[in-house]
């Protein structure tokens, strides 16, 4: 078998030319710190392409193996298989000095991470490639991103599903002509280091129970504890601190790790001691009390006003008439009352888990794309002049080019953040034809337009693909809403295990890194514990409802798990933070998308455009509003940096 079996001849090219280790893996489940590998295949490939290794086994977990039903490896098949201990050294050679690929290549490597850990072995991968980022770096027309599907696209024989083996020779062909696209199209490979920032060894702490109540804010001076109140404790205490804390919690309070505005009282026999925490409690104003006081205060704590009472007659709080100019906000966006699995699958999602109805009820003027997808709802079928187009724009300042952007979606079309298979137009702004990725704009014969063709498209020809257009042949699908800033759609219904991936992705920056974070809010836009802020060095919430997981120096991805978040839990905020003196002026658009699973088709996309000085970006919310989810792109953007928006929803930066 060989990887350079197409043209162009990759081996040639040093940025795709790589040692390779391809990857699979079957579990017992999908939780890598809980589960185990039942069976691995590796394939290995020189930088010329051609194999060379290949090694599968079946493991015995020594735990139940889970889902029999998608994998068909029973307990009786398994038990004369070797440990993962036993093949440990032998699976290291293989992955050591090569790139690791896999589809859905986080998942694969948290397992791998976590059994190298079990045996006492370092996990020998510096760097892993995620073939699902690549296809979406690539946007190839295929039905969705799961195996079977760009199997199907690029025509790589699938017999066996869900065997590790099978899977993996799928995967090489897959990654063969993914490989060629790239290079073809002058995509930079989403290479990611390793370890992840987090040790895969170290699993979230347990998730602490969550406090029922709303938080009241601060003692009146000599008064009462509240139920819901957030309490801190910090220094030698008489009590031992775990009765200390599960008094607390029993009378109704909720304790914090940390000191940040919105705690009600820190708890210290020393208030002097120059601890972090008292520190903060001096500066913040934060009322501070003793161990003897607060254990006399436990006794008469008042009845608090519960999170569920709220959410009756209340819902969160989101942007304000002065966030978003008027003109972009629905009548609920302006209103006073307005809120602001691992995988569902680790590798195929089915039709049926991919979605349930498209996500198609919006509060503002959406554009509506078509991709496939087997449960169709009614498509949008008002005449656009751009059809189905998706231009990239090249060259302008940021203001220019973010309006050409504008514009692209006003006329119906999408717009791109990077070169891909999807693009059907090239909008050159001053400057542009200096951008290193015209020379293969030429190459692919892409139309290249000048600005005003924004204000009259009608004046070149349709180079819309046949495919693509309203008048082909009808094909199922799902819509895809393109909002624009402050757009808002409802949320269906997922089925039991369905989980929403929100994606953010960006062009790529030479001399600055982006950080996505994601904040579960309350009512009161405070976080309820330090564990709602998932960030690189949390990248999951301890109940499992949030995670964030990395595809590549261009693109990040929060999963959210509603059915797992906290009575609290009103309102889940994603931002993205520049680590550096650059500004999202300096980095452009900010594409984001929503998906009902890892490889399923977008319900939503929008191209956020923030000013010329902001550091962070507020990019999306999922929110409650009455018994709906709902999604917004929001794309406010702030001068301030991390540190800052960390601290406005009340979690503490040491």
């Amino acid at each position: 078998m060989s990887l350079a079996a197409t043209t162009p001849d990759v081996s040639q090219l040093p940025d795709y030319a790589y040692d390779w280790a391809l990857v699979d893996v079957e579990t017992s489940g999908l939780i890598a710190r809980r589960d185990r590998i039942l069976s691995i295949a590796v394939l290995t490939f020189g930088p010329d392409g051609v194999q060379t290794g290949e090694y599968s086994t079946l493991l015995n977990p020594g735990c139940d193996p889970g889902p029999v039903h998608i994998h068909g490896l029973t307990a009786e098949r398994l038990s004369g298989a070797p440990t993962f201990a036993q093949v440990a050294g032998r699976i290291g050679a293989l992955l050591q000095d090569r790139v690791m690929v896999a589809h859905n290549a986080q998942f694969d490597y948290d397992f791998l991470a976590h059994e190298f850990a079990r045996a006492r072995l370092y996990l020998p991968v510096t760097q892993r490639l995620c073939t699902l980022a690549l296809n979406r770096r690539v946007e190839p027309p295929a039905a969705d991103l799961s195996l079977a599907s760009l199997a199907a696209h690029y025509g790589v024989p699938q017999t066996r599903a869900h065997d590790a083996l099978d899977d993996t020779r799928v995967l090489a062909g897959i990654f063969r002509s993914s490989l060629s696209e790239a290079a073809r199209l002058d995509v930079p490979l989403p290479l990611v280091p390793c370890p992840p920032r987090q040790d895969a060894q170290f699993a979230p702490n347990p998730p602490k129970t969550p406090c029922a109540y709303r938080n009241p804010g601060r003692p009146d001076p000599g008064g009462p504890l509240v139920q819901g109140m957030k309490i801190a404790v910090t220094g030698e205490t008489a009590t031992s601190r775990a009765e200390l804390v599960a008094r607390a919690v029993a009378a109704g309070l909720n304790i914090m790790s940390s000191v940040s505005r919105h705690t009600s009282v820190l708890v210290t026999n020393d208030a002097a001691s120059g601890s972090a925490k008292a520190r903060r409690a001096i500066a913040e104003g934060v009322p501070i009390v003793d161990e003897h006081t607060f254990l006399e205060l436990l006794g008469e704590v008042r009845p608090g006003t519960p999170h569920d009472n709220q959410a009756a007659k209340k819902t969160p709080k989101a942007l304000t008439p002065e966030d978003v100019p008027s003109e972009e906000l629905s009548p609920e966006g302006a209103s006073p009352e307005e809120l602001s699995p691992e995988d569902a699958s680790s590798k195929d999602v089915s039709p049926e888990a991919a979605s349930s109805e498209a996500a198609t009820q919006a509060t503002v003027p959406t554009t509506v794309v078509e991709v496939p997808h087997p449960r169709p709802p009614e498509p949008d079928r008002s005449p656009k002049p751009f059809g189905r187009r998706r231009i990239l724009v090249l060259g302008g300042t940021h203001p220019e080019a973010a309006a050409a952007r504008a514009r692209a979606v006003e006329l119906g079309g999408t717009a791109a953040i990077n070169l891909s298979a999807s693009v059907t137009d090239i909008v050159l702004l001053p400057g542009g034809e200096r951008d290193r990725r015209m020379t293969r704009v030429t190459a692919l014969g892409l139309p290249v337009h000048a600005r005003a063709w924004l204000e009259d498209p009608t004046s070149a020809p349709d180079s819309t693909p046949a495919s693509a257009r309203t008048d082909a042949p009808a094909r199922n699908h799902v819509t895809t809403a393109v909002l624009p800033r402050g757009g808002v759609i409802d949320l269906p219904a997922l089925p039991t295990a369905g989980q929403w991936h929100l994606g953010a992705s960006w062009a790529q920056q030479p001399n600055c890194e982006i950080d996505v974070v994601a904040f579960v809010l309350d009512e009161d836009e405070q976080v309820s514990s330090d564990g709602d802020f998932v960030f690189y060095g949390a990248p999951e919430s301890p109940d499992g409802a949030l995670r964030l997981l990395c595809d590549g120096p261009t693109e990040q991805t929060v999963v959210v798990d509603l059915a797992a978040l906290p009575p609290a839990a009103h309102r889940i905020a994603i931002a993205a933070a520049i680590d550096g003196a650059a500004t999202f002026g300096d980095i452009g658009a900010v594409q984001t998308t929503l998906a009902p699973g890892v490889d399923a088709p977008a319900a939503a996309r929008a191209t956020l455009d923030a000013a010329t000085s902001e550091r962070t970006l507020l990019l999306a919310e999922i929110y409650r509003r009455g018994a709906l989810w709902r999604f917004r792109a929001v794309g406010q953007g702030y001068d301030h940096g991390l540190e800052d928006l960390v601290r406005g929803y009340g979690v503490d930066v040491e």
